[in-house]
């Protein structure tokens, strides 16, 4: 938070003060100050912690108000904002006297927020009973606010006044971090998104990961039928649940509560890459994929429509249909993720939470989208289509994006878009239709440079290391990408199956005549410039010498400000 603030919570005891301020603490970064704590440091040893002393610590503060003329608190007060960081907010569990508030508006002025918190005599009661450290005590006997002036000028004085009769800690804290305006608002555009334009493997794993260093934050959604291969100094690696470079740089990682996960392989990348729980986040509600979703799947669709059998699209099938049956199990229901969800409500790596963070502190987040537009289960060429929308609004959802946070879409196309080959059999099966399907002999003679036994080699899928098939690029599907979407930015890769020598470009100018003229085309079907050219992709270990892979055309960064 910008703006240190000086927050008072009143109200008689038992009406939520002490989890207010643990709240303010734990969930916005506040520095407590316990009332309580400064009675016994003042006390020499004489009182204690213990509930039965906890009368004698009120007539004490009562005794101290009289002398200090209700300055003890305030004095406290300014002793935290003066030692530690003054842009830290502090939180001061109770005053029980109107004239301590008074204290605390004279010094503080505008930035002290005084709250008080009130509840019917029976949620009192009820409260404290339930309280197994109550020592047989009665109430009157420890509440520390019964002088009815007082309960009416703090009523009377207070910023915010809430009954806590009706809600519950954390209904409170919303009330009181709006009135903070500790929650971003709904300008603060910080998300850039980037999902695939046409049938997948279009190369979003490199442009992630090219990408990636310029964030706080990096979102993925989707699952572990999507494989996005990355190519750095350390070789190449293909990425399945975690965002693309994760292994390469310090941002915060998300996994959202559209992912679906398959726990052993995801432990797996974890370890690979070296992440540790500092930096991961999975979202509680993220589906678990069994080895029940993986046999349903490939005993069908792998063979029908080529799918690739990970059992994505069969766990999120389940998570409809077997809703309230104890088989069907999310991220919170996997010890081997506690460390990174969190075990208990509210959960650590909770989405909606760590976004806030991250809005609140106006850290840039770059959200990583799954397969591509043309794969869309509602959009695309069904049935030959995956088991979510992999469009940018689909993505969002996943992930728990409002669309008013976006700042950019960037939508990534090759060249020469790709479908996973037909499945093998004489059943007629196709994986999907291509519009202007052809070969990747014919590629390597448009290119004029390139080997075709190169190009089939690398052209495998990233998850079942199938063959692919290959096309012409489609204006239509395109322009429907476009529509979809709206992206702000076009990514186009494999600008060396237009031409061979784009590979030893390094600026705009030196590509292939005809190249730019396409990159020209884009631009005006798009209507949004083509920011950044992929001009190939790095295989073999003697290509990773240079890793200068991306045209960057772009006029803003991701970098935070």
């Amino acid at each position: 938070m910008n703006t240190q603030q000086i927050v008072v919570i009143s109200g008689k005891t038992c009406s939520g003060k002490s989890s207010l301020s643990a709240l303010l603490v734990k969930e916005f970064g506040f520095r407590a100050l316990s009332s309580r704590e400064v009675l016994l440091e003042k006390s020499n040893g004489d009182l204690s912690r213990t509930l039965t002393d906890r009368a004698k610590l009120a007539r004490f503060g009562s005794e101290l108000n009289r002398s200090s003329e209700s300055e003890w608190l305030l004095d406290a007060a300014k002793g935290l904002t003066n030692s530690g960081a003054l842009k830290q907010s502090i939180v001061i569990d109770h005053a029980s006297r109107y004239s301590q508030v008074q204290a605390f508006r004279k010094h503080f002025g505008s930035r002290l927020i005084h709250v008080h918190l009130y509840a019917s005599r029976d949620t009192l009661l009820n409260r404290f009973q339930q309280n197994s450290e109550n020592g047989g005590l009665d109430y009157d006997d420890i509440d520390h606010l019964t002088n009815d002036d007082d309960i009416k000028l703090l009523k009377t004085d207070a910023d915010v006044r809430i009954y806590t009769s009706k809600t519950d800690s954390r209904d409170t804290l919303v009330r009181v971090a709006s009135r903070l305006h500790l929650y971003a608002p709904p300008t603060v555009r910080c998300v850039d998104v980037l999902i695939g334009g046409q049938y997948g493997s279009e190369g979003k794993g490199n442009v992630v990961s090219y990408l990636s260093k310029e964030y706080d934050v990096m979102v993925r959604v989707g699952g572990p039928n999507a494989g996005h291969t990355v190519a750095d100094s350390a070789g190449t690696y293909t990425h399945h649940h975690l965002p693309s470079g994760a292994r390469d740089i310090a941002a915060r990682l998300i996994l959202g509560p559209g992912m679906t996960i398959r726990v052993e392989k995801l432990l797996k990348e974890i370890a690979e890459c070296h992440i540790t729980p500092d930096r991961l986040f999975i979202d509680p509600q993220a589906t678990i994929i069994t080895d029940e979703d993986v046999d349903n799947e490939s005993q069908r669709l792998v063979g029908e429509i080529g799918s690739t059998g990970s059992g994505s699209g069969a766990a999120s099938a389940r998570r409809i249909l077997d809703r309230g049956i104890e088989s069907t199990r999310l991220a919170k229901d996997i010890p081997e993720l506690a460390l990174f969800v969190g075990d208990s409500i509210p959960y650590r790596g909770r989405t909606v939470d760590r976004l806030e963070e991250a809005y609140q502190a106006g850290q840039s987040i770059l959200l990583e989208g799954t397969q591509g537009s043309g794969l869309s289960i509602y959009h695309g060429t069904y049935p030959y289509v995956t088991s979510r929308d992999t469009n940018v609004a689909g993505c969002l959802a996943e992930a728990g994006i409002s669309p008013s946070r976006i700042r950019k879409i960037l939508m990534v196309v090759r060249s020469t878009p790709i479908r996973v080959g037909d499945p093998d059999g004489d059943g007629g099966f196709t994986s999907g239709p291509l519009r202007h399907q052809t070969s990747f002999d014919e590629v390597a003679v448009q290119s004029n440079g390139l080997d075709a036994d190169a190009l089939y080699k690398a052209e495998k899928t990233s998850t079942t290391k199938r063959d692919r098939r290959v096309g012409w690029f489609e204006w239509t599907q395109f322009r429907d990408a476009c529509a979809l979407n709206a992206p702000t930015d076009i990514v186009l890769t494999f600008a060396d199956y237009l031409a061979a020598s784009n590979r030893e470009a390094r600026r705009f100018e030196q590509l292939d005549s005809d190249t730019i003229k396409f990159v020209e085309e884009l631009e005006r079907v798009a209507q949004a410039p083509v920011s950044m050219i992929n001009i190939r992709f790095p295989r073999e270990a003697s290509e990773l010498d240079d890793l200068r892979t991306i045209i960057d055309r772009r006029n803003w960064t991701g970098r935070s400000h």
